[in-house]
């Protein structure tokens, strides 16, 4: 039995703002998702299966779609307008501290150099620190991921003096370092909830 905390989040859920629309995920969406994470970049920073196919894709989103309903993680498809799906942005708790929550973000290829990484991650700390109470939202890097170390900074994260997490992922030890958002800042401002 999973004992960790969980979010009480209304559904659907649906995150509005810096332009952006964060929606819940859909079986729609498979062909979208594919697009998304089946590409090297994914593959190197994420434990997201490689080859990302269509059968990985659906079992992606019924894992997903488990997981959000027993409030554990939310994973939510990064839109512009609701429509179709340009990346994706996780909440959890962390597993290093379950007072924090950790977010985690994927774009695919055709929509990087846009800032939608660094607009979700805003729009997702503001929601979290509106509708939890936690010590702090943080982001878990590996230091060669320069791409993650600039969305952190521009959504005005800090690298903590945190011990590094270390996971085993896809056959290699991993060693993430720990970002902390700065207390107090509203990123998002503008971001509504429905």
């Amino acid at each position: 039995m999973d004992s960790r905390p969980t979010f009480d989040v209304p559904r659907p859920l649906r995150i509005e703002g810096l332009g952006l629309q964060l929606r819940e995920w859909s079986a729609d969406d498979v062909a979208d998702l594919v697009a998304i994470y089946d590409d090297p970049e994914i593959d190197r920073w994420t434990p997201v299966a490689s080859p990302f196919d269509t059968e990985a894709a659906r079992a992606y989103l019924t894992a997903a779609g488990q997981k959000g309903t027993e409030g554990h993680v939310v994973q939510l498809a990064i839109t512009t307008d609701g429509g179709p799906p340009q990346g994706e942005i996780l909440l959890f708790r962390s597993a290093a501290d379950e007072r924090d929550v950790e977010l985690a973000y994927g774009v695919g290829t055709a929509y990087r150099g846009r800032g939608l990484a660094t607009r979700a991650v805003r729009l997702a700390v503001d929601f979290v620190k509106g509708r939890t109470a936690v010590r702090r939202v943080v982001l878990c890097i590996e230091d060669g991921n320069g791409a993650s170390k600039a969305v952190a900074k521009a959504a005005g994260f800090v690298l903590t003096d945190d011990e590094p997490v270390v996971r085993e992922a896809k056959g290699r030890v991993v060693v993430l370092r720990t970002w902390s958002h700065l207390e107090g800042d509203d990123v998002a401002g503008e971001g509504r909830r429905r």
